[in-house]
């Protein structure tokens, strides 16, 4: 409430501390005194919506009825694809494979279609073009180099390389000329300058490679846990989809992979919002089956009933998965050896008797 000047000044015994009167003046002229309406409404949202967080607010949690969290999450666009069914906008995907099965390929393969705007054949993309964030801890500029070039045999040199958006894809290594600062470990000082990244680059996609680089132990949850909140907790300040690369330990070939197989404390997979996974083909070694393990913003499509098969190749100066077909992921497990059913058999009868 505003009040004109003669009436502030001729009441101004009877106004409450803090209290701003409305002018009694209809054409009271609000400009005149550097206040527009805009200002005023400004200022009464602002502190309606201190008024509400307030009471909102009961210590570590936000209180409301069910119907008002509707109301809030209806004022924000449904989350969108960004790689098909396996990762949507906002969520922190963990993709997970045995090595030298592609898993860096398609995580480059996925940022430049994001960073481009242009879907990956047979895996839907529904963003715009944007950039990206690619925080490589794996390959040297030599080898990201080499894989994304045709190497001359003759000149015994990389020609012909593939353009990568110019503004969009972002590459990141760490500097092994950077002085950690005192007070700080390294792993704090990571994590300091990757939201430095994210606040320079405006980006609001991370594909990290690899999570071990994050945190150098995973496997017990008091390590795995303030990973993940960590990450949490920079996807919700920047509003980021992000994507980290993680292994699988020895697993047992001749069996689907599952959330176990996850190196790593299970933290890592119980605080993700999504995951998916890359199988090798054991009835063609060239082949790669995609499998969703985790989702939250669909239903599992992608089971070991409809996994993606593709092959990774590279007809030119990329390389890619490239899809080709659906099919059964135990079409592409180890068959079991005549040894292994023996055992199993003799488990079997132990346990039956």
């Amino acid at each position: 409430m505003i009040a004109t000047p003669n009436d502030a000044e001729q009441n101004k015994d009877n106004i409450p501390d803090g209290e701003i009167q409305a002018p009694m003046n209809p054409e009271f002229d609000f400009n005149k005194f550097g206040i527009g309406k805009a200002d005023i409404e400004s200022e009464a949202r602002r502190l309606e919506q201190e008024a509400n967080e307030a009471q909102e607010n009961k210590g570590l949690f936000k209180v409301m009825p069910a119907n008002k969290w509707i109301e809030r999450a209806k004022k924000r666009p449904m989350p969108k694809m960004l790689f098909a069914e396996y990762w949507f906008e906002g969520e922190l995907c963990i993709l997970f494979a045995d090595t030298n099965l592609g898993k860096s390929i398609l995580a480059v393969q996925i940022g430049n279609s994001i960073s481009k705007g242009e879907q990956i054949p047979g895996f839907k993309l529904e963003t715009l073009k944007q950039p990206i964030l690619y925080f490589d801890f794996e390959l040297t500029d030599k080898q990201f180099e080499g894989r994304y070039s045709v190497k001359n045999e003759v000149k015994k040199e990389y020609e012909n390389h593939y353009n990568f958006d110019l503004h969009n894809f972002i590459r990141v290594e760490i500097n092994p000329d950077a002085d950690i600062p005192e007070g700080l470990t390294f792993e704090e000082y990571l994590n300091q300058s990757l939201e430095q990244s994210i606040i320079e680059t405006q980006a609001k996609v991370l594909i990290i490679d690899n999570l071990t680089y994050l945190k150098t132990e995973t496997e017990k949850a008091k390590d795995a846990l303030p990973l993940m909140k960590e990450l949490k907790a920079l996807k919700n300040k920047f509003g980021l989809s992000i994507l980290c690369l993680a292994h699988t330990p020895k697993r047992d070939l001749t069996k689907p992979i599952t959330r176990n197989d996850l190196q790593g404390s299970k933290m890592l997979i119980n605080f993700c919002d999504s995951s998916f996974t890359i199988g090798e083909s054991h009835s063609d070694k060239n082949l790669r089956y995609l499998k969703q393990i985790k989702q939250r913003n669909t239903e599992q499509i992608y089971d070991t009933d409809n996994v993606c098969i593709s092959q990774i190749s590279k007809p030119d100066n990329f390389l890619r998965f490239e899809f080709i077909t659906f099919g059964r992921e135990k079409d592409h497990l180890k068959p079991q050896s005549q040894k292994d059913k023996d055992k199993l058999k003799e488990q079997i009868l132990e346990l039956t008797e």
